[in-house]
């Protein structure tokens, strides 16, 4: 939310400086997120003065070049090198002296210096006007009255608007702080509270009578969804004349990031953010029928909106259609090509009406439109306060625009809204907030946001809730209001805290994330946060039913709960890859969703690795290696060992989107899934590179931890032996089965297992290969002897023979 201090200032009856503002703003729970400079120039015409040309001679080394004098009001003419061909005696011109800093409409400001142009001192220059950011104009200097007096400022001259800009980071439940007058309601009553008075009101700007036209024009007002339009208010305006704003108007609305477009749409945007009403104007004469229509039309129905593209509506879009049933505007959305004000526009029909947020919302993210009307619509807008705007834009209207009004005010309001009810005591309010506060206080702070006192007691209040907070809803609203405005800094903090030590499970998973984050970031990773709501589409191999649908989605591409990781990752890896950043180590802990059943959407914890590029850059020393599947896999069986967890066995398996893919499991549990992204999911992301991807099972990984008892024990005094074996075996028997006839051998004395060689040749036989496999054997108690050694040699090699037909290779 953006806020113009100068605007604000309007509606407080004092003037609190910019950082004073900051102060209560943020103490209020409106936290100032920046204060920034407004200038509608820039540089505010600093150090320009009004000069008076006194003398135009030509350069003596320049065809193009003058040597003028001129006059600022101020001691000495100023000799000035001037290129302009339209300078002449006798005019008043912009002069910028020595020192002074110039800001053009484009380009780099300049800072004046003395210097010698073809010889010739200059002491200066003479400006055109977008040398100093008045316009575009390049033909010649900029020419003034020639009854201006030598010496004025440019400042005063122009009058550049300065503004202060507050960068509000409203929370969505401030709704009645999304305009300048709520704003200023909240500040008034952190004054009353500080000074422990009513004295403070905000300045409601006020409304002149307008003159009404010689002839009536009336359109009339239907409302046939009443339940998505509890209130229409409308009013006709002829005689309106189409054209800029006034300055001051534009400033403000430019101040707070809104462009000026003309002075009938930028009325309806000053009252918006002047009152937090949204209104609309359409062309009278589009209008057709005599009647504008508030109801729901038939889905499929076409509609050109004011953006140019053609809409296909929703049954449950509340559309303004006129006495034809054309639709002219998607209702407190987004308005219609043919129906909003054009330059030739004469009269116009002008809305302000409350739309149900439910509605609005669903319409909204529909059809992508993110406008300030339905923003605003979204969060609840005061109902009560759309025949004030409409007075109030009315009024602007005839003043800037010529318009008067042509009908009397059109209210559909059949079911006026009652200000909610609630009741607090003062002891609740103590206890929730940590603070004790006087009566008198809360009624204080309550009365001057607005509330009503129905009712009181020694020991509580009942209050009535104004129609411009309906987030206020029960007791504890009532508490965050009372403090924030007495100032959350007021809440003390005691001494002394009681609490009772709790015992920690174990594992505790946020000290292994951190273990885990620490590693691999050393290693080179970074950790990214994607998000857990993703495009369904890629998601179509999945049975839809077991998919989390969001039910009020904030576009069409996020509008699921991920039930894998791979894709959001890939997301994030295209992002990178197509900004040249080609190289990456990614993990994540994150969480996928699924559904069992309606109201049963189990979350499952992932840690997930993703790798593509080069492991090793290319050098003078080395060639570039591409990172690959046993890259990934160091890792993965890295972070087992970092968790302590041995006896990890790995097999094929099935997964989607990954070609080759593997699963390890621990004790007979899966821990984790490992391979590559096959082509097809690349493809899906436009990824042209292999990337790799690990994906860890949180929850049965910290399982296997519970049941996992660690152990110390010193190192081995007696030295380690090892043995290598050649075994030739058939193609198909992998070195997982190795390890497993291995591990078979019923020996405690067998430390590490490693396969060092892989050779293929006809020479083996068909469909031979062999294995080159390291043993290390070790005795904590003794060192052993060959014979010991030979021994368990001569076990596995039986056992190799007869488990898996392998011929030892001598």
């Amino acid at each position: 939310m953006t806020i113009s201090y100068n605007w604000l200032c309007d509606y407080l009856p004092v003037k609190p400086t910019p950082d004073e503002l900051s102060v209560i703003l943020t103490a209020v729970g409106l936290e100032v997120e920046s204060l920034e400079r407004f200038e509608s120039v820039k540089g505010s015409l600093e150090g320009l003065v009004v000069g008076e040309v006194l003398s135009v001679e030509k350069h003596p080394n320049a065809d193009k070049l003058r040597l003028t004098k001129v006059n600022i009001g101020n001691g000495e003419p100023l000799s000035i090198v001037c290129g302009a061909p339209n300078v002449a005696v006798g005019q008043k011109v912009i002069v910028a002296p020595i020192g002074t800093t110039i800001y053009p409409s484009s380009g780099e400001p300049m800072t004046m210096k003395k210097a010698k142009i073809r010889g010739e001192e200059s002491n200066g220059m003479i400006c055109a006007e977008d040398e100093i950011g008045l316009g575009t104009g390049h033909d010649g200097i900029l020419v003034l009255d020639p009854s201006l007096q030598a010496g004025l400022t440019a400042a005063e001259l122009f009058h550049p608007a300065q503004d202060w800009v507050f960068e509000i980071g409203l929370t969505p439940n401030h709704m009645d702080a999304m305009s300048h007058i709520g704003v200023a309601r909240d500040v008034c009553a952190f004054l009353n509270n500080q000074e422990n008075t009513q004295i403070y009101h905000v300045r409601r700007p006020g409304i002149s009578a307008a003159t009404k036209a010689a002839t009536a024009l009336q359109i009339g007002v239907e409302v046939k969804n009443n339940e998505a339009c509890p209130r229409y208010c409308g009013q006709t305006i002829t005689g309106v004349k189409v054209g800029p704003s006034p300055a001051w108007m534009q400033h403000r609305l430019q101040a707070i990031g809104v462009r000026p477009i003309n002075n009938i749409v930028d009325i309806t945007n000053y009252v918006l953010h002047e009152t937090g009403q949204p209104l609309h104007a359409f062309d009278a004469a589009e209008i057709k029928g005599g009647k504008v229509v508030i109801q729901n039309l038939p889905t499929g129905t076409p509609f050109l909106s004011l953006d140019g593209k053609e809409r296909k509506l929703d049954e449950g879009d509340l559309m303004i259609c006129d006495g034809e049933n054309t639709p002219l505007c998607i209702a407190g959305v987004f308005g219609g090509a043919s129906s909003g004000v054009k330059d030739s526009t004469s009269n116009i029909f002008l809305e302000s009406a409350h739309f149900s947020a439910t509605g609005i919302r669903k319409t909204s993210v529909r059809h992508g439109l993110r406008t300030d009307a339905a923003v605003r619509f979204e969060k609840g807008v005061d109902i009560g306060l759309a025949p004030f705007a409409l007075e109030r834009a009315v009024a602007l209207i005839g003043e800037l625009a010529h318009g008067a009004p042509a009908s009397e005010v059109a209210d559909v309001y059949p079911l006026p809204s009652e200000q909610a009810s609630i009741d607090v005591t003062y002891q609740y309010i103590n206890k929730l907030s940590g603070h004790t506060y006087a009566p008198e206080k809360v009624k204080n702070i309550l009365c001057s946001l607005g509330f009503t006192i129905q009712s009181e007691t020694d020991h509580g209040l009942r209050v009535s809730v104004p129609l411009h907070k309906p987030d206020i809803t029960i007791p504890a609203d009532i508490v965050e209001e009372v403090m924030r405005i007495d100032g959350l800094d007021n809440i003390p903090i005691p001494e002394f805290i009681n609490m009772v030590p709790s015992r920690q499970s174990q594992p505790d998973k946020e000290r292994v994330k951190e273990k885990l984050a620490e590693y691999l970031a050393g290693n080179g990773f970074s950790e990214i946060f994607t998000n857990s709501i993703t495009n369904s589409q890629y998601y179509k191999h999945l049975d839809q039913d077991t998919l989390v649908k969001m039910i009020n989605s904030l576009s069409a591409d996020l509008d699921t709960m991920r039930p894998s990781m791979l894709e959001t990752g890939l997301e994030r890896i295209a992002y990178n890859l197509n900004r040249r950043n080609d190289d990456l180590l990614f993990f994540e802990f994150g969480k996928t969703y699924r559904k069992e059943a309606v109201g049963d959407y189990p979350e499952t914890e992932h840690l997930s690795l993703y790798l593509t590029g080069q492991k090793l850059p290319e050098t003078w020393m080395h060639k570039a290696q591409p990172v690959d599947f046993y890259y990934l896999k160091g890792y993965v069986q890295n972070i087992l060992q970092v968790l302590g967890l041995q006896g990890a066995e790995m097999a094929t398996a099935t997964v989607h989107g990954l070609e080759p893919a593997f699963e390890i499991a621990v004790n007979g549990k899966v821990v984790a899934v490992l391979g590559g992204v096959n082509t097809q999911k690349l493809k899906e992301f436009d990824i042209k590179q292999a990337v790799w991807y690990a994906d860890f099972h949180w929850g049965t990984i910290l399982q296997q931890l519970q049941t996992k008892d660690t152990f110390y024990e010193e190192i081995a005094k007696f030295p380690a032996v090892r043995r290598d074996l050649a075994l030739v075996l058939d193609k198909q028997v992998n070195f997982a089965a190795v390890e497993t006839t291995a591990r078979s051998v019923k020996t405690t004395l067998l430390q590490h297992i490693n396969l060092f060689d892989v050779f293929e040749s006809e020479k083996l036989g068909a469909g031979k290969k062999s294995y080159a496999v390291s043993f290390t054997f070790q005795d904590k108690q003794k060192t052993l002897t060959d014979q010991e050694t030979d021994a368990l040699m001569n076990k596995l090699i039986k056992a190799f023979e007869t488990q898996l037909q392998a011929e030892i290779r001598k």
